[in-house]
C-alpha cells in the first residue's frame, strides 16, 4: 500500500487548531476558572446542533459564561489564542435562558453536517470536537462494568464510576472509505440499503477488531460488491462524529469489475464514467454526499473538480 507517494487530501474537519490541552483539562479547576473569566467562549449544543450567527460567513455562536453554565457541567475543548473554549449541552432546556439565550444575529440551530464545511478551520474543529463529546455524553451515562450513574470529570473528557472507580473515555470507531476505480478510469458508486433511491456513494465500513486497515479495505469492498481490489494508496482521515466514527480514506483499483452487491448492505451499485455522473447529478437523478464529507473529496478527487449542481429543471 502507498502512503507518501503523493499529497493527502485537504479535507474539512481535519485541520484542528485548538490545543486540546490535555494536563490543563486534568486539573479539577479548570472548567471553574475558565467560566470565571470573561474572555472564554462558550458553544451552546441541543440534540447535536448549535447556533449560528447571521452574516457574510458561517461563524458560530459563540458567547461568554452566563449564569446557569456551571450547573450544565461544562467540557473543556481547549485554547486558542490564549482564549479558553467550553460547551455546555442545552438538549433539556426548553429554550436557551438558562445559558444565556439567543445572541443579536443568531439564526438558528444547524448541525456539523450542514456547516462543518462552511466555517473556518478553528470553528469546524471546535464544532466537531463538541459533536463527538456530545453524543458520547449523551449515550454512556452508566458504567459498564455495574451500570452505576458516572460522574464527569477531566474537563468532560472522562466519565468516572463512583463504584468502583473504573474510568471511561469517549470512543472512536475506526472506518475505511474508499474509492474503488477500474482499469477504464470508471469510479463505483453505490447505494445503501436503507438510502432513498438515487443517493449514491463510495463504499465504506468499519474496522473489525485486530483488523488493518488495509484489511478492512479488501473485506468490506468483497462483502459488498464481490470485487476483489489491489494498488490501495492512503489518501487521508476525517473525524466524522456521526456518532464517533473515524474515516480512513484510500483510492483502489478493482482486479475485477462484475458487481455482486449484498442485498442486506447495498440496493445497487453501478460503474460511472465523468460525463455520465456528471449528466445524472446535474439532471438531479442522482444525489451525492455533502460537502462537508470526505466520501464527498473522493469522488471530487478522482472527477478532477467539483461536480455540478442539480440543475432547477432537475431537482426532484
Amino acid at each position: 500500500m502507498s502512503r507518501a507517494d503523493e499529497t493527502l487530501l485537504d479535507l474539512a474537519l481535519s485541520r484542528a487548531t485548538v490545543d486540546r490541552s490535555a494536563r490543563e483539562r486534568a486539573d479539577d479547576a479548570t472548567v471553574a476558572r475558565a467560566l470565571a473569566d470573561p474572555t472564554t467562549r462558550v458553544l451552546v449544543v441541543r440534540d447535536g446542533r448549535t447556533r449560528l450567527l447571521g452574516g457574510d460567513r458561517a461563524a458560530l455562536d459563540l458567547r461568554p459564561p452566563c449564569p446557569g453554565d456551571a450547573d450544565r457541567t461544562p467540557w473543556f475543548l481547549g485554547r486558542h489564542d490564549d482564549v479558553a473554549y467550553l460547551a455546555v449541552d442545552e438538549t433539556e432546556a426548553s429554550d436557551g435562558s438558562s445559558t444565556g439565550g439567543p445572541r443579536d444575529g443568531s439564526v438558528g440551530w444547524v448541525s456539523l453536517r450542514e456547516v462543518g464545511a462552511d466555517l473556518d478551520d478553528t470553528e469546524a474543529g471546535l464544532l466537531t470536537t463538541a459533536t463527538a463529546l456530545h453524543g458520547w455524553h449523551r449515550t454512556h451515562r452508566h458504567c459498564p462494568r455495574c451500570g452505576t450513574v458516572t460522574e464527569v470529570v477531566q474537563g468532560g473528557w472522562v466519565r468516572r464510576c463512583p463504584a468502583d472507580g473504573s474510568e471511561h473515555h469517549p470512543r472512536t470507531d475506526p472506518a475505511i472509505i474508499v474509492a474503488v476505480v477500474d482499469d477504464d478510469d470508471r469510479l463505483l458508486l453505490a447505494t445503501g440499503a436503507s438510502w432513498p433511491e438515487g443517493r449514491i456513494s463510495v463504499l465504506a465500513g468499519f474496522v473489525e477488531a485486530g483488523e488493518s486497515m488495509e484489511a478492512a479495505v479488501v473485506r468490506e469492498v468483497h462483502e459488498e460488491v464481490g470485487l476483489d481490489v489491489a494498488d490501495l494508496v492512503f489518501r487521508g482521515d476525517q473525524p466524522w462524529p456521526f456518532p464517533a466514527s473515524l474515516m480512513l480514506a484510500f483510492r483502489a483499483r478493482a482486479l475485477t469489475t462484475d458487481l455482486v452487491p449484498d442485498p442486506t448492505e447495498i440496493r445497487s451499485a453501478a460503474w460511472y464514467a465523468r460525463g455520465e455522473l456528471a449528466d445524472l447529478v446535474r439532471a438531479g437523478a442522482r444525489t451525492l454526499p455533502s460537502r462537508v464529507s470526505i466520501a464527498r473529496v473522493l469522488i471530487e478527487e478522482w472527477f478532477g473538480g467539483p461536480l455540478p449542481e442539480p440543475s432547477p429543471q432537475g431537482i426532484r
